[in-house]
């Protein structure tokens, strides 16, 4: 049997306009290496995002540090390994995370989890489109907070238009970039340690430190719905284990540290007159703020290139045809009129986000999961012939959502 071979049109090019969709990724253009997921993953994760959900357990809840670093801990490591399993998945299907879910759900069942996904996406464009404008109003004090947020919104879609090449070098460059200025950052904390082993907190409630646990699992373990996006392209003999293992180092190792970094401000700004999260970096790290604060922009839009490319895959697996330039533009769009709308009490809007993304995105992946691993259903044909309405995923997910119910309005 003869293996057919072509010439790839896109390739290892970085300045070319991806013509892959969530079409399979064949044979010919696959390409990169398993290391490749440490360095995207570890970039995406140096993120204000993490360092903001690190100030909820101390502002927020009044919990000690040693209990918020245990429970941060223990969301990372759990949903990082999720998130590891998932970015596996990519390398034998070919295909983005959603379009794999056709498997279980149907194609049509599979709108559900598509249509949340893609909310979910625009949500996490907003956290870091509202946090990198409230950086840019630092440098730029006389900048309104909708003008910073547009500023961010109309750089960011153009990475999401030229694709996955793109997105990753340009990850691999942030990884470096912000991997410096968080360590010296890190460094100007850990000079304050005597301040930081002097804090008393309000709280120990057992339910506070729960809170903590699901909001920090919520935010690593959402990269799953679109983990396989970016591992599609890989040759298909790539190691699975390896690069389930590099996603789970590379998203776990930075989710941590720059949400215990968090922590660290968080009591260290305590007290001051500045509220919000950024202002508070500025403050803290006297001389080096300024610095600081332009890596909170560039960590804002290194997690942004993902979320909305990943954005554009999930329209697409609603079968909307639109190009992906107008579909990132969308996205962008509604991104930015929630970030003008939704900006004021962020910390507790960020909270009842990440609960919602702990509530569909679990049982979408207990489902998933079994498929995949358990069941062995792992054959590309497999998602791209997938029937109309799958009953008993779609249902077993649809058990999953409403065991969590009981659990939506206790927090």
């Amino acid at each position: 049997m003869r293996t057919e071979t072509r010439e790839p049109a896109y390739g290892t090019h970085v300045a070319a306009i991806e013509p892959y969709s969530i079409e399979h990724i064949p044979r010919w253009e696959r390409h990169g290496r398993t290391g490749h997921l440490f360095l995207l993953w570890f970039a995406a994760n140096l993120t204000i995002a993490d360092y903001a959900l690190g100030f909820l357990p101390i502002t927020a809840l009044g919990l000690p540090l040693g209990t918020t670093v245990v429970m941060l801990a223990l969301g990372n490591l759990l949903g990082a390994a999720l998130a590891g399993a998932c970015a596996a998945m990519g390398i034998r299907a070919g295909y983005p995370q959603m379009f794999v879910g056709r498997r279980s759900f149907g194609r049509v069942g599979g709108y559900l989890p598509a249509a949340l996904n893609w909310v979910s996406t625009v949500g996490w464009f907003t956290v870091n489109t509202i946090l990198g404008a409230f950086a840019l109003q630092i440098i730029w004090r006389s900048l309104p907070f909708a003008a910073a947020a547009g500023i961010l919104v109309l750089a960011q879609p153009l990475i999401a238009v030229y694709g996955h090449n793109l997105i990753h070098v340009f990850e691999w460059s942030m990884a470096v970039v912000l991997g410096v200025l968080l360590a010296v950052a890190t460094g100007v904390a850990a000079s304050h340690w005597g301040t930081v082993t002097a804090y008393r907190p309000a709280s120990h409630a057992v339910s506070s430190a729960a809170i903590v646990l699901a909001a920090s699992f919520s935010y690593v373990m959402s990269w799953s719905p679109y983990a396989s996006v970016y591992s599609r392209y890989l040759p298909e003999r790539s190691s699975l284990s390896r690069a389930a293992v590099l996603t789970f180092l590379g998203s776990g190792i930075a989710s941590f540290w720059l949400e215990v970094l968090g922590a660290v401000v968080a009591i260290l700004a305590l007290g001051k007159a500045e509220a919000n999260s950024i202002a508070a970096l500025d403050q803290v790290k006297g001389g080096f703020g300024a610095w600081a604060v332009v890596g909170v922009v560039l960590g804002a839009c290194a997690a942004n290139a993902l979320n909305l490319y990943s954005n554009t895959m999930s329209a697409r697996v609603l079968d909307l045809k639109a190009p992906r330039w107008a579909l990132a533009m969308a996205g962008g769009v509604v991104g930015f009129a929630l970030a003008v709308l939704g900006h004021k009490d962020f910390l507790l809007r960020y909270q009842d986000f990440l609960l919602f993304l702990d509530y569909w995105i679990t049982p979408w992946l207990a489902v998933v999961l079994v498929d995949v691993y358990v069941f062995r259903r792992q054959r590309p044909e497999g998602f791209s012939r997938a029937e109309g309405l799958n009953g008993r995923g779609l249902g077993s997910y649809l058990i999953g959502v409403g065991a969590s119910v009981p659990f939506m309005y206790g927090h």
